[in-house]
């Protein structure tokens, strides 16, 4: 019996004959529309959507942005500690079927997904309580986070350097940026000054 071929299958395929080199998203994107076409006489419907799910699925690593590496070797370890399906039903029931971060859920037409808490990377487990409810949007802001905070820690030191160095220019700048992190409410647990006196 022939595998039936599906779309994230072509791209995993594509990755796949390809290990462990760094592989930039046009390189994949165009393959895989002009695969498809050739074997279904269909356009592929979202190859970037397919690669965040790879990513997300842990069989994927970032390397930056609009790069991506397939390693086999770091794959099948997060293979081997995913989720089952009744560990995503059991949290999803849990958290009422509803994002933890914002509240929306299935009624609002939200897509969910089970997150690992504690990153798989980072060594985190498939259990329950490492386990939460997340709706597609503060999946993904979590996903960019550590980028975020470094981007937060990045800012308010060269704000520093500017104030001591007298560039006004400069400091407005960065205190524009680090305002819109605050109205964002992003990385709120990194700490920005903006009422010290000079």
């Amino acid at each position: 019996m022939t595998k039936k071929l599906t779309q994230i299958g072509l791209l995993r395929q594509y990755f796949h004959q390809h290990p462990r080199r760094d592989i930039p998203h046009k390189e994949v994107v165009d393959w895989v529309t002009d695969e498809w076409l050739s074997l279904t006489g269909t356009r592929f419907r979202d190859p970037d959507r397919g690669i965040r799910k790879l990513h997300q699925y842990g069989e994927l690593v970032k390397v930056s942005k609009g790069v991506y590496r397939y390693d086999p070797s770091l794959a099948q370890s997060i293979d081997l500690d995913n989720f089952t399906q009744e560990q995503k039903d059991t949290i999803l029931s849990r958290d009422n079927f509803r994002c933890v971060q914002c509240g929306r859920g299935r009624k609002e037409g939200v897509e969910l997904h089970v997150d690992h808490i504690k990153p798989r990377k980072f060594g985190g487990k498939s259990t329950l309580f490492n386990g939460q409810t997340l709706c597609s949007e503060h999946n993904m802001l979590k996903q960019t986070l550590s980028q975020t905070e470094t981007g937060k820690k990045m800012f308010i030191r060269l704000l520093d350097v500017a104030h001591h160095e007298g560039i006004n220019k400069l400091v407005d700048f960065c205190e524009d940026v680090l305002a819109t992190y605050e109205r964002h409410g992003i990385n709120s647990h990194i700490i920005w000054d903006d009422s010290r006196e000079d």
